[in-house]
């Protein structure tokens, strides 16, 4: 698809999901009416809960915000300019939107023959104004675009500042520095570090140094937070299997997920390119955290469309968008009954459907697993053996 047209569906798609936020506009977000019609956003909402919105420093203040520094600083930014909430809800919309549509070329330009369906998205249409992802996921999108180039400086830097705005992307630099090793090239492995993580502290440092609470708060959440909306641990919690020790259990299953991408990645006998595998990492996270917001699907969806190598493996993915639609409106309607509706998805059926939502990431995670598995020479020796035979097989020789 050509430039013109991937800006033009890019537009339109902005265009009906602002449509379909406006409604609150008219309300100004009042609960539950902002449930009720699924147009909830972060951006007013924050506005006025944070210390943004008296003009304050993002990361300074009783109530700092808890992002990270870029995200920060972009609320900071914006809530200078306009401090009225539909206002600043209108400017950063418009540039979340120009934001999609740079997402938008991107994928198009990594993927060419699947990239274009971000804009038909459905579930990617209905979540763009409910946070400000979008910053970090155009860097991330540029970082693969430049990694699968051998743009390494460029990828790096790029990486380092999607980090800066939002964490998810760091899950990325294990299977770029698991790339550099296949091609036996560990300095330059070592540099893609150093310019990442100077890039990272380069952004930081100045906060953390000068309003080290205020910085430290997005971490210090992260790890004391409990079972959110979305997860896998509270869909079980609301079911009534109630799992103690939540932090270490999350933490041992995404180092079960780590070892399992592990034997993934070994088992190829060729080099992956970064968009190839870059979904699966990062919905692997994101299935097993302890929150799972609606706005994740901005993160997957162009991450799956690079990832996609066969038209064979498009049911999965529209499967998948079928599940993530359900959910998006799962929780506004559970959030309504919560926030006293009179009617709404009681907890068990949202707890069911965050499953199936679940389940269906999962779904796609194996048909992109089984795809770049079978890629594999069937007559190419494996010189390192296989680790899954290593693994199950070592031990039979053993009574």
């Amino acid at each position: 698809m050509k430039t013109r047209a991937v800006i033009f569906f890019a537009l339109l798609a902005s265009a009906i999901s602002y449509a379909k936020f406006s409604p609150c506009i008219g309300f100004n977000w009042a609960t539950p009416g902002q449930y009720i019609h699924a147009c909830y956003s972060d951006l007013p909402s924050l506005l006025g809960s944070r210390s943004i919105g008296s003009g304050a420093w993002a990361f300074s203040g009783e109530q700092p915000v808890e992002y990270p520094v870029i995200t920060g600083l972009v609320m900071y930014l914006t809530a200078q300019v306009a401090q009225v909430t539909t206002t600043y809800y209108l400017l950063n919309a418009a540039l979340l939107a120009l934001l999609f549509i740079a997402v938008a070329l991107i994928t198009a330009r990594i993927r060419p023959q699947f990239g274009y369906l971000l804009s038909f998205t459905p579930a990617v249409i209905a979540s763009l104004y409910i946070n400000w992802d979008l910053w970090a996921i155009a860097t991330m999108m540029l970082s693969i675009y430049w990694f699968d180039r051998k743009q390494y400086d460029l990828s790096a830097l790029a990486i380092g500042i999607s980090i800066a705005t939002k964490f998810i992307p760091v899950f990325l630099i294990p299977v770029a520095i698991y790339i550099f090793y296949r091609n036996a090239n560990l300095k330059g492995a070592l540099r893609y570090l150093v310019i990442a993580l100077a890039t990272w502290l380069a952004i930081n440092l100045p906060v953390a140094l000068t309003t080290f609470d205020g910085w430290w708060y997005f971490y210090k959440l992260n790890i004391e937070r409990v079972a959110d909306w979305g997860s896998l641990w509270y869909a079980l919690s609301a079911l009534g299997i109630g799992l103690a020790n939540l932090n270490y259990l999350s933490i041992l299953l995404l180092l079960a997920c780590i070892a399992a991408l592990g034997i993934f990645l070994f088992a190829l006998d060729y080099i992956p390119s970064l968009a190839q595998v870059a979904f699966i990492v990062i919905a692997a996270v994101t299935c097993v955290s302890k929150v799972y917001s609606p706005q994740y699907v901005l993160w997957l969806a162009p991450l799956a469309l690079i990832a996609l190598i066969d038209k064979r493996d498009l049911p999965a993915f529209w499967i998948w968008q079928v599940s993530e639609v359900i959910y998006h409106v799962a929780i506004w309607q559970h959030l309504a009954t919560v926030t006293g509706a009179k009617f709404g998805l009681p907890v068990t059926g949202y707890a069911i459907i965050s499953l199936v939502r679940i389940a269906a990431t999962v779904l796609l995670i194996v048909v992109l697993v089984r795809r770049a598995l079978a890629l594999r020479s069937p007559n190419r020796p494996d010189s390192q053996g296989k680790l899954g035979d290593f693994l199950f097989e070592a031990g039979k020789s053993y009574p």
